[in-house]
């Protein structure tokens, strides 16, 4: 899906597809953390099930006022577990499917919020 956003100088999640998304028309594959504040990183987790608290204790210092996380191609929430290190700095997360979280990623961030979106991005057949 081909989403277009109004002008801004954030970074903005222009597409998405299966096994892909693009951060300023540049495609990735696989899974990413993108924030308005210029971050940008691989997030080492091909599948739901790979995920753990370490792969949300790297979010942590990135100083955000909200996470949003991408689960991939359906909505599965993280265990409470894994969110602890965030909470106790009073960074909001909100769940949502991978698309649905690069839409909302670009509405916020262009309303100038510190917004990082961790986006798991799971392989297709053609790329597993």
């Amino acid at each position: 899906m081909k989403l277009q956003p109004d002008k801004s100088d954030v970074q903005t999640l222009t597409a998405h597809g299966p096994g892909w998304v693009a951060i300023n028309n540049e495609k990735v594959e696989g899974s990413v953390v993108v924030g308005s504040h210029g971050e940008r990183f691989s997030w080492d987790c091909q599948r739901f099930e790979d995920l753990g608290p370490e792969h949300f204790e790297k979010l942590v210092g990135l100083g955000a006022e909200l996470i949003i996380f991408g689960s991939g191609g359906r909505i599965r929430f993280p265990k409470p577990a894994w969110l602890t290190g965030l909470m106790a700095r009073r960074t909001g997360v909100e769940t949502m499917d991978t698309g649905a979280a690069c839409r909302t990623y670009n509405i916020l961030a262009a309303e100038g919020r510190h917004v990082v979106a961790a986006l798991l991005v799971e392989p297709t057949q053609d790329n597993a």
